[in-house]
């Protein structure tokens, strides 16, 4: 599927790329990408050891239960973040004319872009801010992150707000000429509901139906969300699908927790059946559920998906022990997906593209080009699974 995947993505016209525009938001943050000092051996910035597990972490946290302990976060890079900001990068550098709406302005202005964000906007068609970011802390370890989240300023992204910095005719007008929407993170952004109704309300009924185009949805770790919740956004999702097809992007904790919230037990391994057998299952009980177009789970050594026209597959990625950066890699994998099924193709094939994508961009620390990508798929890594 890689090279089939290499091939089409090869085969895409010039005439063919201008049709793929998209409109990503709302959120935006500014990461702080940190290491945690295991041992230092002088206090020369980078002569130390870095805690390089999730359980390694742990353990140090909870051995200063009833006692106290003091981590030193070395800084490594601060950088544009954000589930939108990131998955448009991604989507941008493939090739898509890009419109992204969203928390990247100034506080002292927020129709000002904050200068972090000037070489992310640079790659997209349209940046438009409407509020200042959020902030992150993202504590990296070969085997994931711990995002420490604190997203009170994106708190101002509301519908009223995106109708009162881009005007509601221009938003029509932006939405129209696009083939794929996202609007992503509603965990943490409150006003993501209110953006799903305003845009089903005022928006999608003025559409020029005549033009292809789809929504992708991620919720971007509903933990921390009740069941009540979820099973509103849930509600709101599926009837969007009413306008459009509908894929809900979801890692494989997130797919598990929407499957007991719709009362479903998806990973049921009664009949010790292997991941790459029980993800496309869990996504196909998944979709028929809600009723959209598409289901889509990925985790780090591969993805699955199902589909309204009765495709399931799974594919197995090239997972590495030791990536360059892991934040933003979820959203690489959303950006893949979504470019490679809007330009046509197959299920199988977008999901390599889409882990393809990821795989790149972990080993690199940077978005791909189109061009890296199919050389990447070409060449695919065996996954480092030892």
């Amino acid at each position: 599927m890689a090279k089939n995947a290499a091939d089409a993505l090869e085969g895409i016209s010039a005439d063919q790329l201008k049709a793929l525009g998209s409109l990503v938001g709302f959120d935006g943050f500014v990461d702080s990408i940190i290491h945690v000092v295991d041992q230092r051996h002088s206090m020369a910035p980078d002569d130390y050891d870095r805690i390089h597990t999730i359980p390694q972490f742990a353990a140090r946290c909870g051995s200063a239960a009833n006692r106290s302990a003091n981590l030193e976060l070395v800084v490594r890079d601060t950088r544009f973040g954000g589930n939108g900001p990131l998955m448009s990068s991604a989507l941008a550098r493939l090739g898509s004319a890009v419109t992204f709406i969203g928390a990247v302005g100034l506080e002292d202005d927020w129709s000002v872009l904050d200068p972090i964000y000037q070489p992310f906007a640079e790659r997209c068609a349209r940046v438009i801010p409407i509020c200042p970011p959020g902030r992150t802390d993202a504590l990296e370890f070969d085997d994931g992150k711990i995002m420490l989240g604190k997203p009170e300023a994106v708190q101002r992204v509301t519908w009223d707000q995106i109708k009162h910095a881009v005007g509601l005719e221009q938003f029509v007008a932006l939405v129209n000429e696009s083939a794929m929407l996202s609007v992503v993170n509603w965990t943490l952004v409150s006003g993501v509901e209110g953006i799903w109704q305003g845009m089903m309300e005022e928006v999608f009924p003025s559409l020029d139906r005549s033009k292809a185009r789809s929504m992708f949805i991620d919720l971007s770790d509903p933990a921390k969300r009740t069941d009540a919740d979820i099973k509103r956004a849930l509600g709101l999702i599926a009837s969007m699908q009413e306008f459009m097809p509908v894929t809900l992007g979801l890692n494989l904790a997130e797919s598990g927790r929407i499957g007991r919230v719709i009362g479903v037990d998806v990973y049921d391994d009664e009949h010790n059946r292997t991941i790459a057998e029980m993800v496309p299952q869990a996504a196909s009980v998944i979709r028929e559920k809600l009723g959209i177009d598409c289901v889509v789970i990925h985790q780090h050594t591969g993805a699955g998906a199902s589909d309204a026209d009765g495709n399931s597959y799974w594919f197995t990625g090239p997972y590495t022990r030791k990536p360059r950066i892991s934040t933003g890699a979820g959203d690489h994998f959303g950006g893949g997906f979504s470019f490679a099924r809007a330009a046509g193709l197959g299920l199988g094939e977008a999901l390599a593209a889409a882990c393809g994508l990821a795989g790149a961009y972990v080993r690199d620390g940077q978005s791909p080009t189109r061009s890296r990508l199919i050389e990447f798929l070409r060449d695919l890594p065996n996954p480092e699974l030892g």
